[in-house]
């Protein structure tokens, strides 16, 4: 009855709608041709826009919204059927939301992205309520555009206006937050699903493994994958191979054998895309002879390796060292009728990098810049970081200055490598400039633009509030453009680039330039990482500025940053250096609560042994702990053993190093160095004597300046001079050059 009102409101304004007899040939067409009208009436295609939008009233199907959408894509009557809605809202015609929701799908259909958007947003201009449908499709169109911000933007409206979100809508929401690394964000999408009664989609589901696999957190995929098969809902195929594939990327490959089990019984065979993961893995983690193990089997199955595969064994051979077999493997393939890609050629060019084969790597690169597509920023790139290893940075720039003529741009790599480079070589004004190039990129940075005036757009959550707001104050298009203009403002720095150039600051003994950039990078919506804070605590305790090295170490666990060892070990060096040995131990013990699954309790009782001093006992229950776990680091050890002899509390340093023998871990030469000196400075030569033994066992060749200091005290001390024959004979044997040792004793 109300579509049969709305249509007979409409036909009364006589201007415009006339009634159509056959609008059936014309829709089995969808095009019009320019010779053949069906109408002599000029006014014949806004009218049959106008009934097809009355007709979404009763016919709001699928089948029929992608008719329309042929219609108005084929016959580009976007401005004609946007004209019809506009006459059937003067008209007094409520407009349903699938009427505009084709509009919206037919520009998305035709790559007119803005129109799509603007039409959404002008829903409320035609009395209009977008439904879940119009919702969806807004959604899907931003999340192509990998636009997360809006995207989630646009939820929060839909919630507000009351409109009931479906699966779809969780569906993309949940694969939105996966795949901006918010996974949190997606466990809490998936929950909020279940308690609207609503089950997640087996692609749902696969978009949280795949989420929780890329992150490391294969454990709690697993776990989510035997709760669905407990539930008696079978995972497919690609359910195993997401969890297949985060077992191979995290280098848990016996996890991995596993899962290719559970394939096997429930007779899904490997495929080569699986061979390829497990055998990328194998190489990744070192384990050479079982990836080439995998890769005969492979072949024995009759399984034919593609140009991934072939390309994951050059790189493989080249990290072996075995670069004649990775650029043979390189012709096999070719011979096999297989053209390489532009990463093959990659994978080759490094390999003969990584060999110090750098001539045949140019002459290769020159030989494919010739092919449009090979020719790639990370072509450029590898060559850049070769060069800046060997310190030929006029090179490196050369290759960079050349890279816009074949058409490929810097990528943040490219820049960080350069940056790299001219830091080592100490040219840090070169560096910044091409930070501010990098930033500038071929138009002004959005950044630097939203940082100025009252507006100020400084880091991820104002970014995030601004959109919010924008949304809804009804300018969705408006969002849009922010964010894509933030998305095309030149080659944006990343954490790694700050890094680097504040690395190069604090060597060069600029830690207040450091802890500028330091403010600038925050300013510019980057959260320092560990590296950050690492960096700059080494740097202050460098700068003899051991209180402000704390604060910083503070604000780094005020701002929840992830906690790394190279923090605790830069905190460690220096206070041990100071002769605050203790505190320096208290700081390892801290890190390692925080190593999931370390028991606190263990540790504390550590700690109390070495508070009274017990410190034998303390360093004993700390290598238990750490071959318990399988995590042994000589680094804290060494670290604690030098920091004793600066301390010139020798017995302890003593302690160290025999238990560390008892276990039987070689125990490095500069420790040994250190011991020996101080040993010397004490008179303790039996002992100096032992440690210096010790190391011609190892193998180990000590500088000639430690050396000549134990020789020298030897022969000072009437009753040591056999020992020092003794041991000049042994050093002689042992490779040592002597004349020096023997004018100076």
């Amino acid at each position: 009855m109300l579509a049969f009102s709305k249509f007979r409101k409409a036909a009364e304004v006589s201007c415009v709608f006339r009634r159509i007899q056959k609008p059936p040939t014309y829709l089995r067409r969808f095009s019009l041709s320019s010779e053949e009208p069906p109408s002599s009436d000029p006014q014949f295609s806004l009218r049959l826009c106008i009934l097809l939008a009355l007709k979404f009233d009763s016919l709001s199907t699928i089948k029929y919204r992608a008719l329309v959408s042929a219609v108005l894509c084929t016959n580009n009557w976007f401005s004609l059927y946007w004209e019809a809605l506009e006459y059937l809202k003067k008209s007094g015609v409520l407009i349903t939301s699938d009427s505009v929701c084709v509009l919206i799908w037919a520009y998305w259909r035709v790559g007119l992205i803005e129109k799509a958007i603007e039409s959404f947003g002008r829903m409320g201009e035609l009395g209009c309520m977008p439904d879940a449908r119009a919702y969806n499709t807004i959604l899907d169109i931003v999340f192509q555009k990998e636009l997360f911000v809006l995207g989630f933007a646009v939820y929060n409206l839909m919630l507000k206006s009351n409109c009931c979100p479906n699966e779809r809508t969780y569906g993309r929401l949940i694969g939105g937050f996966c795949r901006s690394d918010d996974l949190n964000g997606a466990l809490e999408m998936l929950n909020e699903m279940r308690q609207r009664d609503l089950e997640p989609s087996v692609m749902t589901i696969l978009a949280i493994f795949s989420g929780l696999c890329r992150r490391g957190r294969v454990h709690e995929a697993h776990r989510m994958f035997n709760v669905m098969r407990e539930s008696g809902r079978k995972p497919n195929f690609m359910a195993y191979c997401v969890l297949f594939n985060g077992y191979c990327k995290m280098g848990r490959l016996d996890e991995a054998v596993s899962i290719l089990q559970l394939l096997e019984r429930d007779r899904l065979p490997l495929n080569l895309k699986g061979y390829s993961h497990l055998i990328a893995g194998f190489f990744r983690e070192r384990r050479y002879n079982e990836a080439h193990s995998w890769y005969g089997r492979m072949l024995k199955e009759g399984i034919v390796p593609d140009i991934v595969l072939y390309t994951i064994m050059i790189r493989g051979l080249s990290s072996e060292g075995r670069i004649g077999e990775a650029v043979n493997m390189f012709f096999e393939m070719t011979q096999r009728g297989l053209v390489p890609d532009a990463v093959c050629y990659n994978e080759v060019i490094k390999g003969l990098c990584d060999a110090g084969l750098s001539d045949r790597a140019r002459a290769l690169q020159h030989q494919i810049s010739e092919h449009e597509g090979f020719h790639n920023v990370y072509t450029h790139t590898i060559l850049i970081c070769d060069m800046c290893k060997r310190g030929m940075i006029a090179e490196a720039q050369e290759i960079f200055n050349q890279m816009e003529k074949p058409g490929c741009l810097p990528s943040v790599v490219t820049f960080n490598a350069l940056i790299h480079g001219l830091c080592k070589a100490g040219k840090l004004e070169e560096a910044q400039l091409m930070l501010y190039k990098m930033e500038i990129g071929r138009s002004p940075s959005l950044f630097f633009r939203l940082t100025q005036g009252s507006n100020q757009v400084l880091d991820g959550v104002s970014l995030k509030k601004k959109v919010e707001h924008m949304c809804e104050a009804g300018q969705i298009l408006e969002a849009y453009k922010l964010l894509t203009q933030l998305a095309d403002s030149g080659v944006v720095p990343d954490i790694v680039t700050y890094n680097i150039l504040i690395y190069g600051l604090c060597r060069a003994s600029n830690v207040d330039g450091a802890l500028k950039l330091f403010m600038d990078m925050q300013k510019k919506g980057l959260s320092p990482d560990s590296v950050t804070y690492g960096t700059l605590i080494d740097g202050l305790f460098r700068a003899k500025r051991e209180e402000d090295a704390l604060k910083m170490y503070d604000l780094m666990l005020k701002k929840g940053c992830q906690r790394s060892f190279e923090v605790y070990k830069a905190l460690m060096t220096w206070l041990s250096r100071n002769r605050k040995v203790s505190q320096a131990f208290s700081f390892y013990l801290d890190f390692l609560k925080n190593v999931r699954g370390r028991e606190d309790n263990s540790i504390n009782a550590l700690e109390g042994y070495f508070v009274r001093g017990e410190v034998e006992l303390a360093i004993q229950g700390l290598l238990e702990l750490d071959f318990r776990f399988r995590d042994f680091n000589l680094a804290p050890y060494t670290i604690l053993l030098i920091g004793f002899c600066q301390a010139k509390q020798l017995d302890e340093a003593l302690i160290i190093f025999s238990v560390l023998n008892k276990f039987n871990i070689n125990i490095n030469p500069p420790s040994c160095v250190y011991l020996i000196e101080g040993l010397c400075t004490k008179r303790r030569l039996d002992d100096a004597v032992n440690i210096f033994l010790y190391t011609l066992d190892k193998g180990f060749m000590l500088n000639s300046r430690i050396c000549e200091q134990l020789i020298k005290c030897l022969f000072c001390s009437p009753d040591k001079r056999g020992y020092a024959i003794h041991l000049l004979r042994r050093m002689q044997s042992a490779g040592y050059h002597l004349n020096n040792l023997l004018e100076n004793k």
